[in-house]
């Protein structure tokens, strides 16, 4: 195969793989429209949920342009983060009806992405550039997959609290589910921040820079800041789960989507092949990583 022709079906991949986001988004945005009552007056009357799915898009699209024009990656997190933001705010704002537990769902949501987003663009200012987008960015298709695959994962994620906020059957009652979901929200939060915050501390000394840390929440887990947030997003779907209705239930495959990209997909399965690569032939690490578990902690022996 010559290698126009290669990066060809390179090419035709990468907008197949975008097209299938968009209409797999499509199709949750559907499921969660049902038993909706607030459909907005644009193209006949769009129903809410649709509303944000084609925004988590278009955002991602737009800021596509001048950061291919540019080749810089610097604004992918923190427009996904904007996203988020951008998202919870229509969906609060254009909501006929709001109660303690919509609030509460905005307000979560929003919080975890201005956390994430911020602490994801410090690092890559303070690194200089982020090397998953190394190879990609002079690829005009396949770095507008990262970014429609952005889109995707901005609306996905949070479609269960979205679908709660807007759905006919939510309580304005203080449910037993709702402290429940709060209180597993705030210990995956609480996880996810410190255990970004005990290695960003533990990288900055020039020594430690080619250092693995082993230390705080890294000694119970070697990924708990995946942990953490896995936690958090079951923590919306306990707090959501008692508004939906019929095929609302469909935007339950939120979480389980989370866990497999943070496992199987993206987070940790990238970092343990790069772990290894770089420190494979470390006995230190190799005792690290044999008595230390993956993802769910376990007191240090």
């Amino acid at each position: 195969m010559k290698e126009g022709d290669g990066m060809r079906n390179s090419d035709t991949r990468a907008i197949l793989s975008s097209l299938s986001l968009v209409i797999v988004a499509a199709l949750v945005a559907f499921a969660g429209s049902q038993g909706e009552s607030v459909r907005v007056n644009i193209a006949g009357g769009i129903p809410l949920i649709f509303l944000c799915m084609m925004i988590s898009f278009v955002i991602q699209w737009l800021v596509f342009i001048p950061s291919y024009l540019y080749k810089t990656e610097k604004y992918f997190d923190l427009s996904g983060g904007l996203t988020f933001l951008s998202l919870t705010v229509v969906i609060l704002l254009l909501t006929e009806t709001l109660t303690v537990t919509s609030y509460l769902l905005g307000i979560l949501v929003a919080i975890w992405a201005i956390r994430l987003s911020s602490f994801l663009f410090l690092r890559v200012r303070e690194d200089g550039h982020d090397k998953r987008f190394a190879e990609v960015i002079p690829n005009k298709t396949k770095f507008l997959f990262y970014w429609t695959f952005q889109g995707f994962w901005a609306f996905i994620t949070p479609v269960v609290a979205f679908t709660a906020i807007g759905s006919q059957n939510i309580s304005g009652k203080i449910e037993i589910t709702t402290i429940l979901g709060l209180i597993i929200w705030l210990i995956g939060f609480c996880i996810e921040v410190i255990a970004d915050q005990q290695k960003r501390k533990f990288r900055k000394p020039v020594e430690n820079k080619s250092k693995f840390i082993s230390s705080g929440l890294w000694a119970w887990s070697r990924h708990p800041n995946y942990f953490g947030e896995i936690i958090l997003w079951i923590g919306v779907l306990i707090i959501s789960l008692p508004t939906l209705m019929g095929w609302q239930y469909v935007t339950v495959l939120s979480v389980p989507y989370v866990i497999i990209m943070l496992t199987r997909v993206s987070g940790v399965i990238k970092l343990e092949e790069a772990s290894d690569q770089k420190w494979g032939a470390d006995d230190a690490y190799q005792k690290y990583k044999t008595n230390t578990p993956t993802l769910i902690p376990i007191r240090p022996r």
